[in-house]
């Protein structure tokens, strides 16, 4: 059985050294791409190793404030109305949009919404 793992790693450094650990085993192969991995490694606050898991599952390092946005995204709210709840500016709203969307790998709020929930970030 062969083990797809995806390394979401910052540092080139600890990425080659998890690389290389990895590839000792021949049951596991590196892919680039995290849709194509049934586990996702990354690196954990203080730059420890951390097993993000199914690429699918995980909430790949959204904060508080974007878990908030994602949350209000789902309700349907634009920029201004997410602003408004959350007592901030409308431009740094539509920033964490923009960084919701960038981390959730999407194109349209539409599609954030929908990996949110399939992920389980978004109450139904």
């Amino acid at each position: 059985m062969t083990l797809r793992i995806h390394l979401a790693i910052g540092s080139p450094e600890l990425r080659r050294r998890v690389a290389t650990l990895l590839r000792a085993d021949a049951d596991i192969v590196l892919v680039a791409e995290p849709e194509r991995a049934e586990l996702v490694v990354g690196e954990g606050p203080g730059g420890e190793v951390t097993e993000l898991g199914d690429p699918d599952a995980a909430a790949p390092g959204l904060t508080a404030r974007e878990m908030d946005v994602l949350r209000l995204m789902a309700q349907g709210l634009g920029n201004k109305s997410i602003a408004r709840e959350l007592a901030i500016s409308s431009h740094t709203a539509k920033y964490h949009v923009a960084s919701v969307l960038a981390k959730l790998g999407a194109h349209t709020r539409a599609e954030a919404v929908s990996r949110g929930l399939r992920r389980g970030l978004v109450p139904l």
